[in-house]
């Protein structure tokens, strides 16, 4: 585990903008960051990086460097030095001291005081897309895996922007990555380059939209399709109709919980003897951070405070106290934490089910019944990996809700 020192941060007032910029790739991959702002205001630049999900400020170069190291990383991503008023795109590949590589996808915003830069840091791991990497725990895994090894159906996951919904897909694709499968891949943009895999990024100004991909991967003899989001409903009717017809689909939503993704499919038009049939699993997910294990506190809670906060159902109430871990901080980690981790609600199909999505059923119905089939909510697969110090309850809370 790399140990944070502060003093290791880019100082660049005295520096050039080329070595100030170097500086903060390595400090950014040392700290593990996800994201890198590069914010201009009216009397000063400001540096963030996102780590595990919160922002945190470094040092910033001078204000009058702010054009500079603008133009400095748009010539390494071969954007437009020229073009201010609109927002572009682009990517970049940089090498750090360690001979570590980082592969950058970087947005530009123009602002009321010039473009701000976003630099997303994107994994070039293939060892760590794997389902067990991502939190998924042994009972949920199985499940995945019964679902992406059938022939044919929809495979969908879940949650809000930020979630890791991604990385959940990848590592399905990198398990059912072989030379036996044609694959194909579809995203605005595409995130990790998967070798063997033909990966496609949506350009709408010219028309190559999600919809008109897949119409172009069914010419493609296909085995597997893998759509980085439905977002209409004519995505979602070409997808359905493709799971339908001896296709394996992956793909994503944005809802808050699984059952939430069957209410949101049909009030796109997707009819709901498509939805029965098509739709193997939904898994919702969150990511919560890693507590340190250098320096986590045990805590205990009583059972009337967990009622309290609406989780009387979680553990056994005859019990006065519960026991959980609180983040302090050490030189180990970032405010007490470090890494992430994934919280799932993974929800199978099951002939109940596909008669309760036939019948038009409520979204609490749907929870109803997969609960009493012992799918987890989200927030009881959170207070369990807290109960076993993985995670803090102040995360689990901050990122679930109760249902």
């Amino acid at each position: 585990m790399a140990t944070h020192h502060s003093g290791n941060l880019p100082t660049p007032s005295d520096a050039p903008v080329v070595h100030y910029l170097q500086q903060t790739w390595e400090i950014a991959a040392q700290l593990r960051a996800s994201d890198i702002h590069f914010e201009p205001f009216e009397n000063f630049f400001r540096v963030r990086l996102r780590v595990d999900g919160v922002l945190q400020e470094i040092p910033a170069p001078p204000y009058e460097f702010k054009e500079q190291i603008v133009s400095r990383i748009k010539v390494l991503s071969r954007l437009d030095i020229a073009e201010k008023r609109l927002p572009q795109d682009g990517r970049m590949n940089l090498g750090l001291k360690n001979t570590q590589r980082l592969n950058l996808r970087v947005s530009t915003l123009p602002t009321l005081f010039g473009e701000k830069i976003v630099v997303r840091i994107l994994s070039t791991d293939l060892a760590k897309l794997n389902l067990d990497h991502l939190g998924y725990s042994v009972a949920d895994k199985q499940k995945m895996l019964e679902a992406i090894q059938k022939p044919h159906g929809m495979v969908l996951v879940t949650g809000p922007t930020g979630s890791g919904k991604s990385q959940s897909l990848y590592a399905c694709l990198n398990l059912l990555n072989r030379a036996e499968v044609n694959i194909a891949s579809v995203e605005d943009p595409s995130e990790i380059q998967l070798p063997g895999i033909n990966q496609v990024n949506v350009k709408e100004r010219i028309g190559l939209n999600f919809a008109t991909s897949l119409r172009a991967f069914l010419r493609q003899d296909p085995d597997i399709l893998m759509v980085g989001e439905i977002r209409d409903h004519e995505t979602a009717d070409i997808v359905m109709k493709a799971s339908q017809t001896g296709h394996l689909v992956l793909s994503t939503l944005h809802t808050q919980d699984a059952p939430s993704a069957l209410v949101r499919l049909r009030n796109m038009g997707v009819a709901t003897y498509n939805l029965a049939s098509s739709i193997s699993l939904i898994s919702a997910q969150r990511l919560v951070r890693r507590l340190c294990v250098h320096c986590r506190t045990p805590v205990s809670v009583s059972s009337q405070s967990l009622k309290d906060l609406g989780l009387q159902t979680f553990t056994d109430q005859a019990a006065p106290q519960h026991h959980f871990y609180s983040a302090q901080g050490c030189s180990q980690c970032h405010k007490g934490y470090w890494g992430r981790i994934g919280l799932f609600q993974v929800m199978p199909i099951t002939a109940a089910l596909q008669h309760l999505i036939l019948h038009n059923a409520s979204g609490h119905e749907l929870t109803a019944q997969a609960e009493k089939e012992g799918v987890n909510t989200l927030r009881h697969a959170g207070l369990l990996q807290a109960s076993m110090g993985v995670t803090s309850l102040s995360e689990v809370l901050a990122h679930t809700d109760v249902t």
